[in-house]
């Protein structure tokens, strides 16, 4: 072959390199049992520098979205030169320039030749024990002096040769090479000459014995770099510290306020009971709590003095003009000479005197001066009055002032009579009677009997007890639950008569009865109390035509089985009133008709 042709410029040799390990020749190597790898992978079947593993991949953070990233700095490349012939698609770049025995390469006119790649890392190949073989029997078919040729030649710069002068023309087995990784190679000298140093990479090989580096630590999820076992303690540290703080923070004023608490209740070694709180103090209108507040204020309390004797009872307010309504057996024991004091519920007490009283209906008025601001109680209907309604006793039993009793109307039109000490009659009450089961006690006498709504419908006047049977309030006996109070329709007519003119009048029949008669109704007697005739002249019962010794039985239509309870059935009308009574006469029974009369007493 003809040698290359000189342009002028002194041929530049490359120093020749000694090789490091023999290699055996071809001849005496096994051929491969498949095409030659360009890589340098080692026959199948074969000992050889098997590739090491594939470096731990650890992810790198990746920019946030929109952060500019600055392009990596490129030498200026040359012209892409061809394959060598045979060898095409190896995938191995292939040196140009002429070919031929000792050709070598030389600088072209564009300059010195720099390699744009370096050239890659050579891996020996061991090879077994054997007798040497002359190294010009493997020298590559491209190198001229045994040094391997540029990967990529610059502009310019020859080509080395492919094959020395008598080698064989046949390719000889190109010694393995690793393949070099591209972050292997040094980055691309500056325009100034200088040398920019490497770019942590984080794909480097990875060695788990290695101390781990705060530039290649691992990643966590949000990109951020795990924290070191220093950074971890410090952080642990701060943690316990805030919450120290935190806890003795907390502790101090829970303990402050249990301190409060604790001295407020007088420590730790009282004894405390559970109890309900604050409540509303208003109550319903119809309960007896709200009848009791709205009543009170109009009952009074009466203590008397007599020559003789002394007591208590209970009235109430009529009008603003300060005339009280109470029971007559309350203030008889001054009613001639003494002294009658009124306390009110506030307290203050007050001076009395007695302006009429009537012991036939067992009923007194009595009146205040120099009282100012009183609250009259209302006045109910006792005709109105059902058995079974609710009731409340206000009253002052054996002095105790303000007390409230409640329960029922047991029955109406209960005849009772009270008094009778005096022995001829004068003193005995005779009461058309609404009957209670609210307590009533000595000392209730001349108080109001209450209906659900605060308004008077009865005069509490007596009780049935156990051992002296009826009391009018004089003794000391307890209730048993029979109380008996005058109706207030009743006493409501007294009372205005004896405000207007100091007594009360009495309906009357004009007869006198036969007390001693044990039969069955009332009895005409034969005589009257004065001598005279027992049916007035003129009166009603002459009028109708009664005569001694008929027997009245019934009036109204109601039975009569006694003269008190014929004289209680006539004081429940006014005089004036019309009456219809059952009349028997020698075993046969008739029906008359009369008018109520009137006869006064004080």
């Amino acid at each position: 072959m003809s040698a290359a042709p000189d342009f002028g410029a002194p041929a530049a040799t490359e120093p020749e390199m000694p090789p490091r390990n023999p290699t055996p020749s071809a001849a005496e190597r096994p051929g491969p049992l498949h095409d030659p790898d360009p890589y340098g992978t080692p026959p199948y079947g074969q000992p050889g520098p098997w590739a090491p593993a594939p470096p731990v991949q650890h992810p790198a953070a990746t920019p946030a979205h929109g952060t500019a990233i600055a392009a990596p700095a490129t030498a200026p490349q040359g012209p892409a030169a061809p394959a060598p012939p045979g060898r095409q698609g190896a995938g191995l770049p292939a040196p140009t320039g002429p070919q031929g025995p000792g050709a070598s390469a030389s600088a072209g006119p564009q300059g010195p030749a720099l390699p744009a790649h370096p050239a890659p890392r050579t891996v020996p190949i061991p090879t077994p024990p054997g007798p040497p073989i002359p190294a010009d029997a493997l020298a590559p078919a491209h190198a001229q002096s045994g040094a391997l040729a540029p990967a990529h030649p610059q502009p310019g710069a020859l080509a080395p040769a492919h094959a020395q002068p008598g080698a064989s023309a046949c390719p000889t087995r190109r010694p393995h090479t690793a393949v070099s990784s591209p972050t292997d190679a040094p980055p691309p000298p500056a325009l100034d000459g200088t040398t920019t140093p490497p770019a942590p990479d984080p794909w480097r090989r990875y060695d788990p014995w290695a101390a781990a580096s705060q530039a290649h630590a691992p990643l966590q999820q949000t990109g951020a770099a795990v924290l070191t076992v220093q950074q971890r303690r410090r952080r642990a540290k701060r943690i316990l510290v805030g919450g120290a703080l935190v806890l003795a923070l907390v502790s101090g004023g829970v303990g402050g306020v249990v301190g409060a608490f604790l001295e407020r209740e007088g420590g730790t070694g009282s004894v405390r009971l559970p109890q309900a709180g604050e409540e509303p103090s208003g109550r319903p209108a119809d309960s007896v709590a709200g009848i009791a507040a709205r009543a009170l204020p109009s009952v009074v309390t009466l203590h008397v003095k007599g020559s003789d004797e002394q007591g208590t009872g209970t009235g109430f307010v009529l009008d603003t003009r300060g005339h009280i309504l109470t029971n007559n057996h309350v203030v008889e024991p001054a009613a001639s000479s003494g002294d009658i004091t009124v306390t009110f519920s506030s307290g203050d007490t007050a001076k009395a005197r007695v302006i009429g009283r009537d012991t036939g209906y067992d009923l007194a008025v009595v009146q205040v001066s120099g009282v100012h601001g009183l609250t009259p109680m209302p006045l109910g209907n006792s005709d109105n009055v059902q058995v079974g309604d609710p009731v409340v006793a206000i009253g002052a039993p054996f002095d105790l002032a303000g007390t409230v009793t409640s329960g029922i109307i047991s029955a109406k039109e209960r005849p009772i009579t009270a008094g009778g000490e005096s022995g001829d009659g004068s003193d005995v009450s005779y009461v058309d009677a609404l009957q209670t089961d609210a307590p009533i006690n000595p000392g209730n006498s001349g108080g109001p009997l209450l209906d659900s709504r605060g308004r008077v419908v009865g005069i509490n006047s007596a009780i049935r007890s156990a051992g002296s049977g009826s009391d009018s309030g004089g003794g000391q006996a307890g209730s048993i639950g029979l109380g008996f109070a005058i109706p207030v329709n009743q006493a409501r007519r007294v009372a205005e008569e004896l405000i207007n003119t100091g007594k009360a009048t009495h309906p009357v029949i004009g007869v006198t009865l036969d007390m001693g008669y044990n039969g069955d109704g009332a009895r005409i007697g034969a005589k009257g109390g004065d001598g005279g005739p027992a049916v007035t002249t003129g009166g009603p019962a002459d009028r109708a035509g009664l005569e001694a010794g008929d027997v009245i039985t019934g009036v109204d239509g109601k039975p009569v089985h006694s003269g008190d309870e014929l004289i209680i059935r006539t004081r429940a009308h006014r005089p004036g009133d019309h009456l219809r009574l059952t009349v028997r006469r020698d075993g046969r029974t008739k029906e008359v008709s009369l008018t109520l009369g009137s006869s006064g007493r004080h």
